[in-house]
């Protein structure tokens, strides 16, 4: 695919004032998220589960992609549609997650390197060929109060991420790369900027390096915030001031658009603060959103696996989704305050 067309893409993604749902859990996450609720993480289960995320009316107005799992890639609906063609079929651009997991990193105790490298080429163009128009790879850095991250494991992880997506702009794929500085832990929200520049100045370096396009990639980077342990909450402002500002220092202004991780804030949270940044005015960038709970959570609290709840459900997503593209449009806290008036 000529780099034309994927820059194409790209933009499309992130286009106002729609995000992207992430529904790539793995099978341990999907199943955590289906026992809090009570329901058996089946594979028909999903299937029915996913189908309803898909079908809610009005959400295409909202989603520009949804991220999905090789399972959920290779699934259909109720009545025999493909997924991916089911998504497209309503302007909504089907993404695949192609990593393999955060496996511990050998001689350095306490992190992790994201696997999958191996075999990804020939992945990609099987993912492409089911319909798949962008990818996802994830990569974990931890903080902690010993020191963590090492230098070695921001450079491990930014390299895979490089060689990943330098990969999927051959195959034809919109690489969206996403090096997830955790929120678990006490550090404050200084100590995740100092973390979250090192991770972005490392990986912008090795994508430069390895030739990838940035016009045709896509960042999915961790808000600047405080870890969940640290007794200091920060105003939803200072968030929206320091992520900007780590932002503006690593990343390219070629790159056509910044959709967010959730990163086990809460989905009211997640959104104040994609509104926040929004509400600051234009940047070199789209600021929008790639949110995985933070969409689905009324979703699966509404459904619990009970058929004659998906209305409920769908509607809940929907409502989610509109929220959420108050917020790219930077006007989520004003009509929240015009509805409380």
């Amino acid at each position: 695919m000529a780099v034309e067309e994927l820059e194409s893409i790209a933009q499309a993604i992130v286009a106002q004032p729609k995000g992207l749902l992430a529904a790539d859990e793995s099978g341990p996450t999907i199943k955590k998220r289906f026992d809090a609720i009570g329901v058996e993480s089946t594979e028909e289960h999903r299937r029915r589960y996913r189908e309803l995320l898909f079908t809610a009316p009005g959400v295409e107005s909202y989603l520009s992609g949804v991220i999905l799992f090789d399972e959920t890639l290779r699934q259909h609906s109720s009545d025999g549609t493909p997924f991916a063609r089911l998504l497209s079929s309503r302007g909504i651009i089907p993404g695949i997650k192609v990593d393999r997991g955060a496996k511990p990193l050998a001689q350095y105790p306490g992190e992790t390197v994201t696997e999958g490298l191996d075999g990804l080429r020939d992945r990609l163009v099987e993912y492409r060929a089911l319909g798949a128009r962008f990818a996802k790879w994830r990569a974990v850095i931890d903080i902690d109060e010993r020191g963590l991250p090492s230098a070695y494991a921001i450079r491990a992880n930014a390299h895979a991420l490089a060689r990943y997506a330098a990969l999927c702009q051959e195959a034809g794929l919109v690489p969206i790369v996403e090096p997830e500085v955790l929120m678990d832990g006490a550090h404050d929200i200084d100590r995740c900027e100092a973390v979250t520049s090192q991770v972005l100045r490392r990986v912008f370096a090795e994508l430069d390096g390895q030739r990838v396009t940035f016009e045709a990639m896509l960042l999915k980077p961790n808000m600047v915030i405080a870890g969940m342990k640290c007794p200091h909450r920060p105003a939803t402002q200072q968030v929206a001031d320091a992520t900007l500002r780590c932002l503006a220092r690593y990343v390219p202004s070629a790159v056509p658009g910044i959709v967010f991780l959730s990163g086990g804030q809460s989905p009211e949270d997640a959104t104040d603060h994609l509104n926040a940044m929004n509400a600051m005015g234009s940047h070199p960038w789209q600021i929008s959103f790639s949110y995985g709970r933070a969409l689905q959570e009324p979703v699966l609290e509404a459904w619990k696996g009970h058929e004659g709840n998906v209305t409920a459900a769908q509607r809940a997503l929907l409502e989610r989704c509109r929220l959420n593209g108050l917020a790219r449009q930077g006007t989520y806290r004003r009509a929240m305050e015009t509805i409380v008036q």
